[in-house]
């Protein structure tokens, strides 16, 4: 499929040693591809500088080794370019791969590179920033503020759910008015979720029934519960309802789809982008339709 391809390849991503995985990618690669190899260490930095070198030789395709983040930077550097984006997931919760169906483990994620389909999707612009997965404001965007990358490294995805645990012994509400292009809703909330693909895992993003990453549309989910007890039992019946692909039905989450929002918050709210913070409320997000090639399974 390919003859040529650039590695962008991030070594502080994910739980694995960076030195072993970045050898059984290269020698999966390399066997079948003219590979060049861009390690970044100054992430953003070194992203663009990488993506604008692999444009200037014409290569095939750009692969991401990272995890959400890196993966989303990686997607914002190719821009307009065309050029065919694939993915090797190596974070902490690789939620972008998940939802576009790519195996989690390096060797399989190889030969989708290899051997799969070239797939074109939506992505998302939040405030002028490129995204992938989701946008959180309120309660998920303040449990990562509280996961460092030591908890990370030691627990993996468990470290998420233990400081959402934690997180909802504070959890605040906070005023907010959410306008779409067709509504205009003010109410009382603690989160609310932007998604524009997310796999099922993703509970509080499953609102309706499922974010399809090439439908032109975000996929919106507010929880607005009373108390803490409701909170927990809104993100078990998102979980369930993200797992069986249908619509929540729960008396404290509205969820709609759009092609743009924009979204206030009083008190203002942190506001996280693909599972890192990214500044404060207010937002602004629209739908980029079809601005994308993402490497996925035949």
């Amino acid at each position: 499929m390919f003859r040529s391809a650039s590695l962008i390849f991030n070594p502080s991503s994910g739980q694995g040693d960076p030195v072993e995985e970045l050898t059984a990618i290269r020698e999966i690669l390399e066997s079948k591809l003219d590979l060049d190899l861009y390690p970044i260490h100054d992430k953003k930095h070194d992203i663009v500088q990488a993506i604008s070198v692999a444009v200037a030789q014409n290569t095939d395709v750009i692969i991401a080794a990272g995890g959400d983040g890196t993966v989303a930077d990686v997607a914002a550097a190719i821009g307009k370019t065309q050029i065919p984006l694939g993915i090797i997931p190596r974070g902490t919760a690789n939620n972008f791969a998940t939802a576009v169906g790519i195996p989690q483990d390096i060797h399989s994620a190889c030969n989708v590179i290899l051997s799969g389909r070239s797939r074109t999707i939506d992505t998302a612009c939040c405030n002028g920033k490129l995204f992938l997965t989701q946008a959180d404001i309120g309660f998920k965007a303040e449990t990562l503020e509280i996961v460092d990358r030591q908890a990370k490294n030691r627990f993996g995805v468990l470290a998420y759910i233990l400081a959402s645990a934690k997180q909802l012994q504070h959890m605040q509400w906070f005023t907010t008015t959410v306008e779409t292009d067709n509504r205009t809703l003010n109410l009382e909330a603690t989160a609310i979720t932007i998604a524009n693909a997310v796999p099922p895992t993703s509970p509080l993003a499953q609102g309706t029934e499922g974010a399809i990453a090439d439908d032109g549309l975000l996929d919106i989910t507010i929880t607005t519960p009373q108390n803490r007890l409701n909170m927990v039992t809104a993100a078990y019946q998102l979980l369930r309802s993200g797992l069986n692909k249908t619509a929540v039905k729960h008396k404290d989450v509205i969820s709609l789809k759009a092609k743009s929002v924009k979204a206030i918050a009083n008190p203002q709210q942190r506001v996280a982008l693909d599972g890192n913070l990214e500044g404060n409320t207010p937002v602004e997000i629209e739908c980029i339709p079809a601005s994308l090639n993402v490497v996925v399974p035949t």
